[in-house]
């Protein structure tokens, strides 16, 4: 008769992260090296920890611990400390997180953290989220890690998702008089009656595709969300908007 603990059942099943074959290999090589006791073969945690060749982490993917590991991997990356973000991510593989679920987290960083100070990391996270999806693990973990890498070490900004939270909040406060009419759809039946794209100035009409226009509602106008800030690649995103809000 074979009894198998709780914990030794969930440690399994983790680790073995959906390879049925590996979870029965490890069961059957418990059953196989552990002597019955009254008839009765008891697989507790530190067999099943043997029999995988893992020992057993405190993460619980539905616990504090899970929330707390994937907090000190984002801040490690925002943070720009590769070293760390590299323990974090292992410590998350070996003790069975989905790596989908990691690699949203990255491709999120990469936005939410480096953004456009270096538009590459987004490259770089989504291939590697794509790569998940077509190696699967182990082999998948080289490309997290490369993730992973490039965005601890690559310029930070978050001057793109600082802009979208204060626009979200003008769209939910602010009642605005809609589109302005010069930059309505002139293409429909009858736009042309209502007076729709009259007054728009093609921007690539005028030297430097650039022209003086206004975009933002009446009740907006002026208004700044994106702020880039003076690293990496942003630097000359600055430089160029300065100059062309210095027309306006």
């Amino acid at each position: 008769m074979l009894k198998l603990k709780n914990d030794a059942l969930e440690f399994i099943a983790d680790m073995a992260n959906g390879d049925a074959r590996s979870a029965l290999n490890a069961v059957e090589l418990a059953v196989l090296t552990t002597q019955p006791t009254d008839g009765v073969i008891n697989i507790n945690l530190t067999t099943a920890q043997q029999c995988m060749q893992k020992r057993a982490l405190n993460y619980d993917k539905n616990g504090d611990n899970h929330y707390d590991t994937i907090s000190a991997f984002i801040k490690s990356m925002r943070g720009s400390d590769p070293d760390a973000a590299l323990h974090y991510l292992a410590r998350m593989i070996y003790a069975g997180e989905d790596p989908k679920f990691i690699a949203r987290r990255i491709v999120i960083c990469a936005s939410e953290d480096v953004g456009n100070a270096d538009p590459h990391a987004l490259m770089v996270a989504v291939a590697a989220a794509q790569a998940v999806e077509f190696i699967g693990l182990p082999e998948c973990q080289l490309n997290l890690a490369q993730a992973v890498v490039y965005i601890a070490c690559a310029p930070k900004s978050n001057a793109s998702s600082s802009g979208i939270f204060r626009a979200m909040q003008d769209v939910q406060k602010i009642t605005t008089s809609g589109v302005p009419i010069h930059l309505k759809d002139s293409h429909y039946p009858g736009a042309v009656n209502l007076d729709h794209g009259t007054g728009y100035k093609y921007a690539h009409d005028y030297p430097g595709n650039y022209v003086v226009q206004q975009y933002l509602p009446d009740e907006l106008k002026g208004t700044v969300y994106y702020e880039p800030t003076e690293n990496g690649v942003e630097k000359k995103i600055k430089e160029s908007l300065k100059r062309l809000r210095g027309n306006s």
